[in-house]
């Protein structure tokens, strides 16, 4: 199937940060767009507003009903991702019919194959990251396309559209190590931030994992530039940049906080941006606004437009998120569910605001993933002065026996510690007064979001 055909797209899984911002971009060009997802949530409704057909049952006699028309076999493109299970009943079905059936990674390489490609990687920090270059280009008035890994609080979205449809489009996008989806992209500007290890599920030790990213880097045309905070491989040349690391070549120096926001000067080859204040809280979003900024000087924005686009960027929702502060009392989201991810959030809590209690809500994402960096995840969590979890969220996998949330209890150190259910997290909240609450993790608990702020707003 060529792309330029599809008049119909149906999305498997399409409540997905990434496979929402293609129902998008699909919806803009024209074409009917429909999907189904396990539960309905804001991303849901919000698509469903915008004219996307949405289902929640899985049924494949609501899909007859979605798509059958005389062609709908050879004009509908069905994309999937890798989050739902392999036995599908919809999936199965459209390809039992015949359908031109495609990973969402393997959409996402045709759709940017033949564009100028900036592709951000790494185990954390590349959603962040890959929205500030998108926020810095489009703050200097370079046209763009984005497909994010989260919705931008400056636009509201995870889908930023160009006029440009020509083979010199800019696209940037969040480049996904799960599964290898990555590989699927030719980047002309590759970044990686961190790789650490994760998905150990699918790569089964953290070598492998490296050898991805290897892969990856490998992955740029001809001319192509990798940035990235440390070197991959003998005979694959990058440029680094880091934060107070004076071998880097692009690096953020001189370091500071006033009135609880960071400011720093870049050094850059050629000049020194001096002053640069950050929108975003924390030394590891400095790290990310480093890296953001050595993109955009190399496609030519300029060093004013560098400065004022990254006091400007408000971040990702659910990256750091405040949501509510009255003065005695902070609530921050946050999507961290790695146990790097955790430590930079909650020392970035402590540097913020010293010395008040931090108490954290955490929902362990994955049943593997809680096993296997059970130790690294205890020493995080014990950085709070009280740890409250959730039950595991499941996501696709199916329970591991013995891997539980109560699992992390006996490493955690915190001087308070329990898992507690949703409706004892809440009556905990509403009872609080002062300190920093963090809601954390990257399963369903950003759906107690909104009903922590209500809750503290009430009081």
């Amino acid at each position: 199937m060529r792309l330029d055909t599809v008049r119909q797209v149906y999305f498997v899984g399409v409540g997905g940060i990434g496979m929402s911002a293609l129902a998008r971009y699909y919806k803009a060009q024209g074409c009917f767009v429909a999907g189904y997802d396990k539960v309905q949530t804001s991303l849901t409704l919000e698509l469903e507003q915008e004219g996307i057909r949405v289902h929640y049952k899985e049924d494949v006699s609501l899909v007859k009903q979605l798509l059958e028309h005389p062609n709908w076999i050879s004009d509908t493109l069905v994309v999937y991702t890798p989050a739902v299970f392999s036995v599908h009943a919809e999936l199965e079905y459209l390809r039992s019919e015949g359908c031109t059936v495609l990973k969402r990674s393997e959409l996402l390489g045709l759709i940017t194959e033949n564009t100028f490609t900036i592709a951000v990687a790494g185990t954390h920090g590349k959603t962040t990251t890959s929205t500030m270059i998108a926020h810095l280009l489009r703050h200097a008035g370079i046209d763009l396309t984005a497909f994010l890994g989260g919705i931008s609080s400056n636009y509201n979205t995870n889908l930023l559209l160009g006029k440009d449809r020509s083979s010199k489009a800019i696209v940037v996008v969040e480049a996904d190590e799960y599964d290898r989806s990555f590989l699927t992209l030719s980047p002309d500007i590759s970044v990686i931030t961190s790789m650490d290890a994760d998905h150990l599920d699918i790569y089964g030790n953290a070598s492998s994992m490296v050898e991805s990213y290897i892969d990856f880097a490998k992955r740029l045309k001809d001319g192509g530039v990798l940035f990235s905070r440390f070197g991959l491989s003998p005979g694959i040349p990058f440029i680094s940049y880091a934060v107070e690391n004076k071998e880097a070549i692009y690096r953020a120096e001189n370091i500071r906080i006033q009135d609880h926001q960071y400011t720093f000067d870049l050094h850059t080859p050629d000049i020194v941006i001096a002053g640069i204040t950050s929108g975003l809280p924390g030394l590891h979003n400095i790290e990310n606004a480093v890296a953001a900024a050595a993109v955009a000087l190399k496609m030519g924005v300029t060093p004013d437009l560098i400065r004022s686009g990254i006091s400007s960027f408000h971040g990702v929702r659910r990256r750091f998120d405040l949501r509510y502060s009255n003065g005695g009392l902070t609530y921050i989201d946050d999507y961290a569910h790695h146990p790097e991810e955790l430590r930079a959030c909650i020392s970035s809590v402590r540097a913020m605001y010293p010395g008040q209690k931090i108490t954290g809500v955490f929902q362990p994402h994955l049943f593997s993933r809680t096993r296997d960096f059970a130790s690294g995840f205890s020493k995080s969590l014990s950085l709070l002065d009280e740890v409250l979890l959730l039950a595991i969220y499941p996501a696709r996998e199916l329970p591991i026996p013995g891997v539980v949330s109560e699992m992390l209890l006996e490493k955690i150190t915190a001087p308070y510690k329990a898992v507690k259910s949703r409706a004892e997290v809440m009556d905990i909240i509403a009872s609080m007064q002062e300190g920093v609450i963090l809601t954390l993790g990257a399963g369903d608990i950003d759906q107690l979001v909104e009903p922590i702020v209500n809750v503290l707003q009430d009081q």
